[in-house]
């Protein structure tokens, strides 16, 4: 059995706008629709929309609450835990681990609960090379 998904702030709003993805992300959402598998979003994702919308570099057409609101709508998709002890974590994650601190928790997250990451961030990417989580490109 695969890992349950945890979509990053970059694939939730590329899904959410209808780009192209990875045929093997395709894939792996059918895994899971199929097999009743929660994917997951973390809510540093809320943070991190919130920033973007606040620095114009985000069009929601909707307030990043009610935006954020219902991704949580969505079939199957739930808000991944953040702990305080996952934030410390993150602080303290092996290997070449990437500098911004929402990627950190992100891989925290993921590293504590196994799930894989979904993402086309390239600091990630290249930390799930290293083999200290799992990741799938969208």
């Amino acid at each position: 059995m695969n890992a349950p998904l945890l979509f990053d702030t970059c694939a939730v709003i590329w899904i959410s706008h209808d780009e192209n993805v990875s045929t093997e992300l395709v894939n792996a959402l059918r895994r899971a629709r199929e097999t009743d598998e929660p994917s997951y979003v973390s809510p540093i994702t809320a943070w991190e929309l919130g920033l973007l919308a606040a620095r114009g570099r985000i069009n929601l057409l909707m307030p990043p609450q009610q935006w954020f609101g219902r991704l949580l709508e969505a079939p199957g998709l739930r808000l991944a835990d953040m702990p305080p002890d996952l934030l410390i974590a993150s602080s303290f994650l092996p290997g070449a681990s990437p500098r911004d601190p929402a990627d950190r928790i992100l891989a925290a997250t993921a590293r504590e609960y196994g799930y894989r990451l979904v993402t086309r961030d390239r600091p990630l990417l290249d930390y799930a090379a290293q083999g200290h989580v799992q990741a799938l490109a969208c």
